[in-house]
């Protein structure tokens, strides 16, 4: 029972909020000395599941990238595209991501999205921006409420999609586990079978942010028409051409500068 305390440490830990690294990092190394290992051997534990699973910490190199791109006016030029398409609502941005995130990931691709490089930037505010070309500005409630339906489709479309490509993890945990317990079962049939159950999640899922507009439109609808777009956001493209046109910026300013001259522009009306 002694090697348990490793889950008391992480128990107490997460109750205290300390640092999770910090915790789990500590209930692992008191797991192993618990268990009768050395302090040596321990830690030549951690520093070769480090070295075996190196690949995995490939992902965050990503994060300096997208970082420079938020920088230069990533999320604001989403804004602008998605306000350039008057038939797109939140329900239907959301819905193609859905369809899009759960295809790639049933082709093995799982790394094209995620909440970083592609939720945060990308996806969230467009959504937001959908909601806004309609609606105009959204409160701090709304607007979090998208964004979480943002996060969830990445998150379904992830989990239901990832189970149909037969090399994932999850069926070879799954192939494993059946094998200890004496039923041998197929990679292609488990993976077969998760091709119903990712429908219906598509589908369920689906039917969810399209209602989701049919809400934004109750809730949002008494201020603005549902055909009106929001002044700010509609003429947002038309005035970033024209301070390009202007030749008051060059063509190497970052879009971020050019968007504030655009921002004073459309309020100073």
């Amino acid at each position: 029972m002694l090697p348990l305390i490793g889950i008391l440490i992480v128990i107490a830990g997460f109750a205290l909020r300390l640092n999770p690294l910090l915790v789990v990092a500590t209930a692992a190394i008191a797991t192993g000395l618990a268990a009768g290992h050395a302090f040596v051997d321990v830690v030549s534990s951690f520093g070769k599941a480090f070295i075996d699973s190196r690949s995995v910490a490939v992902v965050w190199l990503a994060l300096p990238v997208i970082g420079l791109l938020e920088r230069s006016g990533l999320k604001e030029r989403a804004r602008v595209v998605i306000s350039r398409i008057h038939a797109a609502t939140t329900g239907r941005l959301l819905l193609a991501y859905l369809a899009l995130r759960q295809l790639t990931s049933a082709l093995g691709l799982t790394s094209l999205g995620g909440h970083p490089q592609m939720v945060r930037p990308l996806i969230a505010p467009m959504a937001e921006a959908a909601a806004e070309n309609r609606w105009g500005e959204l409160p701090e409630r709304t607007r979090n409420r998208v964004r979480a339906h943002a996060a969830a489709v990445d998150n379904i479309g992830l989990f239901f999609g990832e189970d149909i490509f037969i090399a994932i993890g999850s069926i070879l945990l799954i192939r494993g586990f059946l094998d200890q317990s004496g039923i041998h079962v197929e990679p292609t049939s488990l993976a077969m079978w998760a091709i119903p159950t990712a429908l219906c999640a598509f589908v369920i899922h689906g039917t969810r942010v399209l209602l989701l507009d049919r809400s934004l439109r109750a809730e949002l609808g008494a201020g603005r028409s549902a055909g009106e777009a929001d002044p700010s956001l509609a003429s947002l493209a038309q005035d970033d051409r024209w301070v390009r046109n202007s030749g008051l910026f060059s063509a190497n300013v970052p879009y971020t500068s050019r968007h504030v001259f655009v921002h004073a522009r459309i309020h100073s009306q």
